[in-house]
């Protein structure tokens, strides 16, 4: 797939109802919109049933509702750190996350290491969306969850057929109402009866579930680096990166930890036998009765939104896998066929899995895409602001024999190294590493593979002729310094 190489000078186009671009490179006359609509975004897409279900989730893993509150904080602001990093990168390049691996591992290195693991951490999330939807269909309109799946699922995959004009004007309408539910739910949770002294206790301190509850956190948030810059590659090249990564950082994380504590909070109050969606609701009713089902639908709004991002997202992997192997054109055709995939697989999975085990499905999701993706968000952050200091050459990103080459065995070095060191270090339901068990079965895996992945990748970049990088950039002039 070749970028498309308009004329910069060219009078900027209004974008179309349904966009057409994919993963290609959206050039500067096609760029609009500002740097504050990211905020919209980011703050909605935690306002949902799936994120309050986190929550639910993190509270079930024993740490205590305060020390699992501290944790949220913690781990809220530490993911969304380099969540925010790599929303910055969009306006530089006018490209979705996933292609700017291409640099790193390789034009098909990066669908073999990286894009494949990001269609798991679609399908994985969509499916735990498409349970939560189809319980709250059930919940508010007594039908039956697949039915309620399938419906969820249309609107969502309408959302994403639109695009990305689209998902961002459907997030800033939703913004307010949100903040209101958010306000309302706040004073229900903290008002409820059923919330003991007992419960707000401090307790002993339990590193084990508190390391496990951080990682949780920590890797929901994380799990928006590989998409994060979808959502800021048609802002105009001229937007920085720091008014980029506030837009990014604080929305994200102020409501990703919010939304967080609150299904903590909400999940202790109703007990260990209820499903998320009866929590809330219960919660909710406690404040004013039938306040519960007006919660719920609302959070099920949020849920369609966080949904049509996820099939989009899905939708540009794949597309990104097939165009590794054979150039793709951007068409409308080809983004509703990868839509309909997801659409299929996930309602698969979903019917596999069932709302009863949603708990620890989602829990084994959060954890294991944390580790998949913590050495890549390293390497990907470290090549654009320490290597190559945002110096990339569009064209040659989508050139299969380009000077990226085709497997990029510095990043894919990187990677495996970093996972190799975390393994011994990681906390999981199958498998505990030999080091957490000799530290008291406590998870420093995330605090390892970081700095393991920057570092062999640091060094192996040392041989790179980042002159004549440069050079191929300047002469291409697509890339805005």
């Amino acid at each position: 797939m070749s970028p498309s190489l308009d004329n910069e000078l060219a009078e900027p186009r209004q974008p179309a109802s349904i966009e057409l671009h994919s993963i290609d490179y959206v050039p500067g006359t096609e760029r609009h919109g500002k740097v504050t609509h990211l905020g919209a975004i980011w703050f909605v897409s935690n306002i949902n049933l799936t994120a309050m279900a986190t929550g639910v989730t993190a509270l079930s893993i024993g740490a205590g509702l305060v020390w699992t509150l501290i944790a949220t904080v913690l781990g809220s602001l530490f993911g969304t750190f380099f969540m925010a990093f790599h929303s910055a990168q969009g306006p530089q390049l006018g490209l979705p996350q996933l292609v700017q691996s291409r640099p790193q591992f390789g034009y098909l290195g990066a669908a073999v290491t990286v894009w494949v693991f990001a269609l798991i951490n679609y399908i994985a999330y969509n499916t735990s969306d498409a349970l939560l939807s189809g319980d709250a269909f059930h919940e508010l309109f007594g039908i039956n969850t697949n039915v309620g799946y399938f419906i969820a699922a249309l609107i969502a995959a309408v959302i994403a057929l639109f695009g990305y004009h689209w998902i961002h004007r459907v997030n800033r309408v939703l913004t307010w109402p949100l903040i209101a539910l958010m306000v309302t739910l706040s004073v229900a949770a903290l008002k409820d009866g059923r919330l003991t002294a007992e419960t707000w206790a401090l307790g002993d301190f339990q590193p084990a579930p508190f390391m496990t509850v951080f990682v949780i956190v920590a890797g929901f948030q994380l799990g928006w680096a590989p998409y994060v810059s979808d959502y800021s590659r048609y802002l105009p090249a001229s937007v920085g990166v720091r008014s980029t990564f506030w837009w990014t950082y604080l929305p994200s994380a102020v409501s990703g930890l919010w939304v967080f504590a609150l299904g903590s909070i909400m999940y202790a109050a109703a007990g260990p036998d209820a499903t998320p969606v009866e929590a809330f609701r219960s919660a909710a009713d406690s404040l004013i009765n039938g306040f519960g089902w007006v919660a719920v639908f609302a959070l099920l709004l949020g849920l369609l939104s966080v949904m049509a991002i996820n099939q989009y997202g899905g939708m540009m992997s794949m597309i990104s896998i097939r165009d590794s192997i054979r150039p793709v054109a951007p068409s409308r055709r080809i983004r509703v066929i990868g839509i309909g995939i997801m659409f299929v697989t996930v309602w698969l999975i979903a019917q596999f899995v069932g709302i009863e085990r949603f708990n620890s499905f989602y829990g084994n999701v959060l954890i294991f895409l944390a580790y998949a993706f913590t050495p890549w968000t390293s390497i990907n952050l470290v090549d654009y602001f320490f290597v190559r200091r945002g110096n990339y050459s569009i064209q040659e990103m989508f050139n299969p024999h380009g000077m990226y080459g085709r497997w990029g065995w510095r990043g894919q070095a990187a990677y495996l190294g970093a996972l190799v060191v975390m393994v011994p270090f990681m906390v999981t339901s199958p498998f505990t590493g030999s080091f957490a068990a000799a530290l008291g079965n406590v998870d420093y895996s995330m605090f390892v593979g970081l700095p393991v992945a920057a570092v062999i990748y640091l060094v192996l970049c040392r041989s790179l002729d980042l002159t004549a990088e440069r050079e191929v950039v300047a002469a291409e002039g697509l890339v805005h310094r």
